[in-house]
């Protein structure tokens, strides 16, 4: 079950968001390609994820609060709190004495006093300190693959918040070849944000961060005023609040700046518009399930996998904690249709590194 966080007031399946994103890309045309010693360059340093978060951060936007100060509180007995709550977004630090992030509408904070009307739990809406993770096998979670002769042009949009993803993302672009200008917003407003959406000399954007509904979420909306919005809120677990659109012709998707978040999106959404516009095809390896994944009709689902022998073993879904993606050889969509695959069921898997 996933913490509950406001989005459109409808999420749209992902198949139908994918759909809209890939219905007129065409490959680009083949070039000849660098020596390779200036493929493999990277202009970004590699950034450092031994530990990420590296504090207790806000895992959706709402309220900070302590949970033992809300015992008892409900819509029919709102209770007074000791203290005024502090708003957080995704991605912020947890405050000192905060042990959970509640929704907007479970707090009245417009008073002298500020009422809750639900009780929380700890850990609700936050993402604990990370441990220590294996950074090249992360990394590798971001890999491209090989492209073959095609060189699309792709800009990356950091908006602050999100530099880790954002660096992953245009460092693994670069190693496999393919031409990147990589710019960062002034700041988290639309303002700020469009004008950095500059569309017009290359084949994909991707902007990086800024994608929910928060208070200081503006991508999509400095999206909206520079093109089309084709989808925001997807039906697809972990990165619910990613967006695709366009700006002309070139095609935009907007992904969570948390990398746990991110890699969903990255996953089902960039790697496939990236198939598209260099006119490969990745496969998949194909092995019975050691175990069987359960999922939630109408959300597609990323399922981590591990490979044992000659079997694929589940080690979560739904959910890319950092540590998880470390341990994982392969991930697997179960579209929003299923609910899950038995054990002994064939899975078509793809592979995070070679």
């Amino acid at each position: 079950m996933f913490a509950a966080q406001r989005l459109p007031s409808s999420l749209t399946p992902l198949d139908v968001a994918r759909e809209a994103l890939l219905r007129e890309l065409k490959a680009v045309a083949a070039n000849e390609l660098p020596p390779l010693d200036t493929l493999r360059c990277e202009a970004d340093e590699m950034p450092e994820l031994y530990s990420w978060p590296p504090h207790d951060s806000a895992a959706v936007d709402g309220w900070a609060l302590r949970a033992s100060d809300l015992v008892g509180a409900s819509s029919y007995t709102p209770l007074s709190l000791p203290r005024q709550p502090t708003w957080v977004e995704a991605g912020d630090r947890i405050p000192d004495g905060c042990d959970c992030v509640l929704d907007e509408d479970t707090i009245d904070a417009a008073g002298p006093t500020a009422q809750a009307f639900a009780e929380g739990i700890p850990g609700q809406g936050v993402r604990r300190k990370g441990g220590a993770v294996d950074v090249g096998r992360i990394a590798d979670a971001w890999r491209i693959g090989d492209i073959a002769a095609r060189r699309p042009r792709v800009r990356v949009v950091n908006i602050p918040g999100g530099n880790i993803t954002a660096k992953l993302i245009a460092g693994r672009l670069r190693e496999a070849g393919i031409e990147v200008v990589s710019v960062e917003a002034a700041a988290r407003d639309a303002a700020s944000i469009g004008r950095q959406l500059d569309a017009y000399h290359c084949n994909l954007l991707i902007v990086v961060g800024g994608s929910g509904v928060g208070r200081t979420d503006a991508s999509v909306k400095a999206l909206a005023g520079r093109g089309e919005v084709l989808a925001h809120g997807l039906a697809l677990q972990p990165g619910r609040t990613a967006a695709v659109g366009r700006i002309g012709q070139t095609l935009v998707i907007v992904i969570p700046g948390a990398p746990d978040q991110a890699l969903s999106a990255w996953w089902t959404l960039a790697l496939p518009a990236l198939d598209r516009l260099t006119g490969r095809q990745r496969g998949t390896v194909t092995l019975p399930l050691a175990r069987k994944i359960a999922s939630s009709v109408g959300i597609a689902e990323v399922a981590l996998l591990e490979r044992a022998a000659d079997s694929w073993i589940p080690l979560a879904t739904g959910d890319l904690q950092l540590e998880t993606v470390a341990r994982a050889d392969a991930w697997l969509l179960v579209p929003g249709s299923s609910e899950g695959y038995a054990a002994g069921a064939p899975a078509n898997a793809y592979l995070l590194r070679k």
